[in-house]
């Protein structure tokens, strides 16, 4: 039988895609709400496939992929977020990730996603491969490209409305590394307050 776990810190995930995932014949289909809970549960069960959310509190979804690959090493992941971002896109496929699913998709696409994962392909939606593959054929260069995996962190909590204090407590850094890690974004995205920081973060989905 084959095993699925979800890692996501949103409880209504886990309900829609693990009815999606018993319908293609996954059994059991584990839950992780943390990245601790994910890294735990990889080990333990050694899953056939993982469905990673991108905006997991602590590491973050793209530091994930290497720890859980390496406690899974059989497991196929397919990246599931609300991130549109190319940029995004491309560091997920670089760090192991088999397919990128947004969360705006619908139930007969999250299927066709884990459909191909099964059969050894990569996934891109349609919409998703072309962006790609028109940013990688000379496009205009993406800004979220240029972001350490630490200041994808920061902006994806600043997205979740997290002060600086509240970044450094999430991610176990000082209050110093959490602004200069904040100052670093506004300059590299072209933001010169806090304020449009956030709603740069609430607009692309970090």
């Amino acid at each position: 039988m084959k095993s699925a776990l979800v890692v996501d810190d949103h409880p209504v995930t886990h309900i829609g895609c693990g009815q999606l995932l018993r319908e293609a014949g996954y059994d059991p289909v584990l839950k992780a709400l943390t990245d601790k809970e994910a890294l735990t549960a990889a080990e333990a069960h050694d899953p056939d496939l993982i469905v990673l959310d991108l905006g997991m509190p602590g590491l973050g979804g793209l530091n994930l992929l290497e720890p859980l690959l390496r406690r899974a090493p059989n497991a196929r992941i397919l990246i599931f977020s609300m991130n549109e971002q190319t940029a995004f896109v491309s560091k997920a496929l670089a760090g192991g990730a088999a397919g990128y699913l947004t969360k705006n998709s619908g139930p007969d696409d999250f299927l066709a996603a884990v459909s191909a994962l099964e059969q050894g392909e990569i996934y891109l939606s349609h919409a998703t491969a072309l962006a790609v593959a028109t940013t990688q054929t000379g496009g205009r260069a993406d800004p979220l490209s240029s972001l350490t995996s630490r200041e994808h962190q920061v902006l994806v909590l600043i997205g979740k409305g997290k002060d600086l204090q509240g970044i450094a407590d999430d991610l176990r850094i000082s209050y110093k590394t959490a602004a200069n890690a904040s100052s670093s974004l506004k300059k590299k995205l072209g933001v010169r307050t806090t304020p449009e920081l956030i709603r740069y973060a609430i607009s692309v989905g970090a």
